[in-house]
């Protein structure tokens, strides 16, 4: 594995991912407010402030709508035409991008809009152990599981290009393929699936 410096910060892109239709929601989840923000506001907010580079936000339904709450952030919007495939082809699509604007990347970020509790400080964590460890994935650990955030180094990327369906890169940050830390975040267990979750 090549040693990352531990001198300098390592050059790692953001995948904020908000391109779903939340039909089991009944709206777009990505523009439910939360605490005076969208949900998809929040999340890029958090990402840009965390210091990732690029932060790249995946739109696919409501595009427009999407489009203006992010209006103004240092963001590069990706459109991915497949969305109703699933989260898959989100993550694909939208590394596919990142790699055109940054192809020499020592990782990625892969974080959700509907994790409003994340802060950028709880962002910061995932870079930190990143240095330290070495490890292939920093992943969240919260109600007994790994998941997003997650934290992906480059040795990965060929994989993350080949996932399929709609469980996004869970069964890739639970296999055993490559070494996975993980960072207790039970912050990270709050998501918003119902109208209630977000106070409406």
């Amino acid at each position: 594995m090549e040693e990352i410096r531990t001198d300098s910060k390592p050059q790692i892109g953001c995948l904020v991912l908000a391109a779903g239709a939340s039909r089991r929601l009944g709206s777009p989840k990505q523009l439910l407010i939360y605490d005076g923000k969208t949900l998809l506001r929040r999340a890029a907010e958090t990402a840009v402030d965390a210091g990732f580079e690029p932060v790249i936000v995946v739109l696919g339904s409501e595009i427009e709508r999407s489009n203006s709450e992010i209006s103004g952030l240092d963001v590069k919007i990706h459109i991915n035409k497949d969305w109703e495939l699933g989260m898959s082809s989100s993550i694909k699509s939208g590394l596919e991008h990142l790699l055109k604007i940054q192809p020499e990347i020592d990782g990625i970020l892969i974080s959700l809009c509907d994790q409003p509790k994340i802060t950028s400080k709880h962002l910061d964590l995932f870079v930190k152990k990143f240095k330290v460890t070495k490890a292939s994935i920093i992943a969240a650990h919260y109600e007994g599981v790994a998941g997003v955030p997650t934290l992906f180094s480059k040795e990965c990327i060929n994989d993350l290009l080949k996932i399929e369906g709609d469980k996004g890169a869970k069964d890739f940050i639970r296999g055993d393929k490559f070494t996975v830390e993980t960072i207790e975040l039970p912050e990270a267990a709050f998501d918003i699936d119902t109208p209630g979750d977000a106070g409406i």
